[in-house]
Order: structure tokens, then C-alpha cells, then sequence
């Protein structure tokens, strides 16, 4: 096992830990703090019975979504770290830094593909969700290493999407076109979740594994595919995508972010 991997073990285990009461509300206070997390929309901090439990919270205060089919939505909170096309079926980790994207997704392409970066700190709302109504055809997991995905890392790892633990959602938009919704493990993420599928235990010494769908999985935009514990990055690829934000830019789950039909 890799040893940023036993690290995320070690930390996944500490942050599931329920404290007594008046030392978890201590700690989870320090947490809020030190990461100047923002609860405006979340339960207060003494509310949460583990840091995991703070990680992985659910908003309180329902977001709107925008009705009209063809607007895309973040699928999370995070910073745009990168937005691109892919050429010769490589894409950006960062600027200069290239990877092959059909080592990332585990399959061969035979098109360029449409990429946003969404980076996730420590500090964001951990839960991400469907971008767009999908259907999903198959899940992949891929063991791997657990390096940080912040902005030094990415300039000092080449290849660190396809290095690090990933899972791989495989999905078509109501017009048909692919989607490939990408989650990425990282340093202390103790688990990457998928509500549609239990199967999948990230970080858990598991093999590469995929699962398949006879009759597609339906998802509506806006609906919870699931979540980190603890911050990490998810690449979102499309054959269509016309994105109407920056690279630099903050977002937030629910918010238009370009269109894709």
C-alpha cells in the first residue's frame, strides 16, 4: 500500500471517531476556523457527532435549480482549476502539466471530449451531484496512490489524476451524448461515496473493478451522486459543453455554469 494511502487510512479512522460530546464540539469548532468554513447553509458545528460527519454535511437550505434542460449546473462547490478540450485525447492536470485521458477514464476514445476541473478544498460542501439529467451506464473504480490535488502538487506530480484512486462514472445526456463524471481521490479523503452503487469502497485495498448496468441508472440534474470525506477534485467530461465560467473562478453546486446541448 501506498503511503499517502496508509496516512488517509489513519486519518479516515480519527475523523470518524465520535468524541465525547463537549471535545468534538471543540474540535469540530477548531476545524471550522482553521478552514474558515462558511455554515450559513449547514447545521451548527456542535451539531456533528465526528469530523466526518462535518465533512460530509448536508445543506439545510435548499438550492434552486435552473429547469431549463440544456443549462449545465456545478456539480459541486469548488474552484475551477481548469477548462478545456482535449487534444490527441490529453488534457490539462494544470497548465503544462498533460495526462492521457484515456488512461484516466480506462477506455479508448474516438472523439475529443469538452473538461472542467473542479478542485474541492477542505473548506467546501463535500457532496457533489448530477450536472446534468443523465443516464448512467457503468461505474469504474481504480485503485491508486492518494497525493494531494492542490494547486502545488499538481505542478510537482505528473500524471496525478491517473496515478491517484479515481471512480469513473460512465453516463449519456437525455440527447445521448457521453458524460464521464470523474471523482478523484486525494491525501485524507477517508472515502469516496456513491449512493447508486454500494459496491464501490475506495481506499479499502480494493482491485480495479467496474460495474455495468443492463437498464441505465436515471438521474435528475441536481441529484446527490454522492460524496468525499474530506476535499478532493472531480473532472467532468462531455462531448458537448459550452462553459460560461473562468479558470480562477469559485462556484457552488447549483449554479449555471455553461450549457451542453
Amino acid at each position: 500500500m501506498y503511503f499517502s494511502n496508509k496516512v488517509s487510512r489513519l486519518f479516515g479512522r480519527f475523523a470518524s471517531y465520535e468524541f465525547f460530546s463537549p471535545l468534538q464540539t471543540f474540535i469540530n469548532t477548531v476545524y471550522v476556523k482553521i478552514f474558515h468554513i462558511e455554515l450559513d447553509e449547514f447545521a451548527p458545528a456542535s451539531s456533528y457527532p465526528s469530523l466526518n460527519a462535518l465533512f460530509t454535511r448536508a445543506l439545510s437550505v435548499k438550492r434552486s435549480i435552473n429547469p431549463n434542460p440544456i443549462v449545465l449546473i456545478s456539480p459541486c462547490d469548488s474552484l475551477i482549476t481548469q477548462i478545456g478540450k482535449t487534444s490527441e485525447k490529453n488534457a490539462l492536470q494544470i497548465k503544462g502539466m498533460e495526462y492521457s485521458v484515456e488512461e484516466l477514464l480506462g477506455q479508448k476514445l474516438d472523439r475529443e471530449l469538452h473538461y472542467i476541473n473542479f478542485y474541492l478544498s477542505p473548506r467546501d460542501y463535500h457532496r457533489y451531484h448530477a450536472p446534468c439529467d443523465m443516464e448512467i451506464y457503468e461505474v469504474r473504480y481504480f485503485g491508486g496512490e492518494l497525493l494531494p490535488v492542490n494547486t502545488p502538487s499538481l505542478r510537482k506530480n505528473q500524471d496525478l489524476f491517473v496515478r491517484n484512486e479515481r471512480v469513473v462514472v460512465v453516463a449519456k445526456t437525455s440527447s445521448g451524448k457521453w458524460v464521464y463524471f470523474v471523482a478523484i481521490g486525494a491525501l485524507n479523503v477517508g472515502s469516496m461515496v456513491m449512493h447508486f452503487e454500494s459496491k464501490i469502497q475506495s481506499n479499502a485495498k480494493a482491485h480495479n473493478i467496474c460495474y455495468t448496468y443492463r437498464t441505465p441508472i436515471a438521474i435528475r440534474k441536481g441529484e446527490e451522486l454522492g460524496m468525499f470525506k474530506m476535499g478532493s477534485t472531480i473532472v467532468l467530461f462531455m462531448e458537448q459543453m459550452i462553459p460560461d465560467i473562468n479558470i480562477g473562478q469559485k462556484v457552488k453546486f447549483a449554479q449555471d455554469i455553461g450549457t451542453y446541448a
